[in-house]
């Protein structure tokens, strides 16, 4: 007894102990220490992580410039630099969070409108295959409608309604993909409604013409040929080139429904080609470009021309010996604009 409960003794606490090294072993993230520095300078070096895909060391400090000056104008420019930071290095649920907080707290700067583009594309890059929930594409369709109806004048609308149309695609391939199991289990009442609604919601989709076929084929398993018929007439009224009309064609005939347009000739698939969903960082607009108050750029140190030099692997930069020559336009250069708009 008194082995059996020294053993289940020492197995507590290796467990214990291989929970602690466990919870210890996890990577941190990396904290600048506490240090103060001029804003100009907290500022250009986050500019310069950023340019250089250092995202990590880029939310540091933007960080540091609005713990170290909140009421800034500088503090306001880096909330919306540190949401992009946090993007490009794939933290979503950050970005929209600091897109969310710029919003709040300055919703008629005219930044905001980037605040919302950045917000939607977070969304929009965590749409995931049609097989699979489908949450962040209700998400991303909604914030990107949002951007098109406030900003439709902007470069942000004009990114957004190619995003819109890739998005009602990838909805009615969910309703394809869920219609097409229905077939296969035998509910083909369910199948029908999944295919209506893609008619009804997504008929500018790439899905259209192969949704007009499935109902054609659902409606003669029913049974039901004027519908079926019905069906194929809009199909080949739309998509006479069309290989999903071909078939339904060859279907009516077969049941003695021959529709009075014959498939046409040709080996293009539709009017509406698919749209390939792309998911691509670089086609995203980058953040707003504004110039700095005169007075700001003048009485910047130098280091605000060029980031300072640093050992990547410190987490606290060492100060620049000397201004580098800048010989590319970086992030720096793109101050979000804080001027023109209202802030309340």
């Amino acid at each position: 007894m008194l082995r059996n409960s020294r053993t289940r003794t020492a197995l507590v606490v290796s467990v214990a102990v291989l929970a602690l090294a466990g919870c210890a072993g996890k990577d941190k993230k990396p904290r600048l220490a506490y240090e103060e520095r001029p804003v100009e300078l907290l500022y250009a070096t986050g500019a310069d992580r950023l340019d250089r895909g250092l995202w990590n060391q880029a939310v540091q400090y933007f960080g540091e410039v609005e713990r170290q000056h909140p009421y800034s104008e500088w503090s306001r420019r880096a909330i919306l630099m540190t949401a992009y930071a946090h993007y490009q290095g794939n933290d979503y649920a950050e970005a929209i969070g600091d897109a969310d907080r710029f919003i709040s707290l300055y919703p008629g700067n005219p930044a905001a409108a980037y605040a919302h583009y950045l917000k939607a594309i977070c969304y929009f890059e965590q749409i995931v295959d049609v097989g699979r929930d489908q949450a962040a594409t209700g998400q991303a369709l909604n914030n990107l409608q949002e951007i098109v109806q406030r900003y439709p004048r902007t470069e942000y609308a004009a990114d957004a309604r190619l995003k819109i149309d890739m998005v009602n695609d990838q909805l009615a391939g969910k309703e394809m993909t869920i219609g097409r199991y229905y077939l296969r289990q035998g509910d083909t009442l369910a199948a029908v409604g999944r295919f209506k609604t893609v008619i009804d919601r997504y008929q500018t989709t790439s899905h259209t013409p192969e949704a007009l076929y499935r109902l054609v084929e659902a409606y003669l398993t029913l049974g039901l040929g004027e519908e079926a018929k019905r069906n194929g007439a809009v199909l080949g009224y739309n998509y006479p080139g069309d290989a999903w009309y071909r078939d339904a064609y060859r279907l009516l005939t077969d049941k003695g429904l021959r529709p009075a347009v014959e498939p046409a000739q040709t080996e293009r698939r539709s009017l509406i080609s698919r749209l390939p969903f792309v998911k691509d960082k670089d086609a995203t607009v980058k953040p707003p470009v504004a110039d700095a108050p005169a007075a700001e750029v003048s009485a910047a140190p130098p280091a605000v021309q060029a980031a300072p030099s640093a050992p990547e692997a410190a987490p606290a930069p060492a100060e620049p010996a000397k201004a580098e020559p800048a010989k590319r336009k970086g992030l720096l250069s793109r101050l979000p604009f804080m001027k023109g708009g209202d802030d309340k």
